[in-house]
């Protein structure tokens, strides 16, 4: 609206407030906030600056979580969704940390066979097993999940969960699998 009256002042105020029906106090409290902006547009703008030095103090790589809790250790007080929203306005973003893998191969070691060249079907029942092992993100840290799967049903035919991804987790989920025989019908 504003932008409309600057940009065709020949027009004249109130004949547009008038044809809009907006009162002319309506369009002068606007007027009036664009060159006096309101106590909270006033901190937004002090805070950006405090998000902006403690963004570059860290060299680029807080993000929001880490710069609120920044700004709560020198006892200012915001809520996290205005640190993230005052971040976004001002194109300010943290570095997430790259995941490296957990498992890391011996160069020297020798590859075992591929048994079944890549192909994972079967045409029956219990020919074929295959297993996973997964991180499961909890409260409490990470849970692994052993899993085999029947390649021909899909099914989870053995199970095993555990603290640690180590060979004793793969074992106990093979050890699950005694007795285990499924028809082949």
């Amino acid at each position: 609206m504003t932008a409309l009256l600057d940009e065709h002042p020949r027009l004249g105020v109130e004949c547009v407030l008038r044809e809009l029906h907006i009162a002319s106090s309506t369009y002068y409290r606007w007027r009036r906030a664009e060159r006096e902006p309101c106590e909270r547009r006033r901190r937004d703008v002090e805070l950006t600056e405090q998000i902006r030095q403690i963004h570059a103090d860290s060299g680029g790589i807080y993000g929001s979580p880490r710069v609120h809790a920044a700004l709560k250790r020198e006892d200012v007080h915001v809520g996290r969704k205005r640190v993230e929203r005052l971040m976004g306005e001002a194109d300010l973003a943290g570095i997430s940390p790259r995941r490296k893998g957990f498992t890391r191969r011996d160069p020297k070691a020798t590859l075992a066979p591929d048994l079944v060249n890549r192909d994972f079907t079967a045409p029956a029942p219990n020919r074929l097993w295959v297993t996973d092992l997964t991180m499961i993100a909890t409260g409490e840290g990470p849970l692994w999940l052993s899993a085999i799967r029947d390649a021909f049903s899909r099914r989870v035919v053995a199970w095993e969960t555990s603290a640690r991804a180590d060979a004793d987790l793969v074992l106990s989920s093979l050890g699950c699998l005694s007795g285990h025989r499924e028809t082949d019908d």
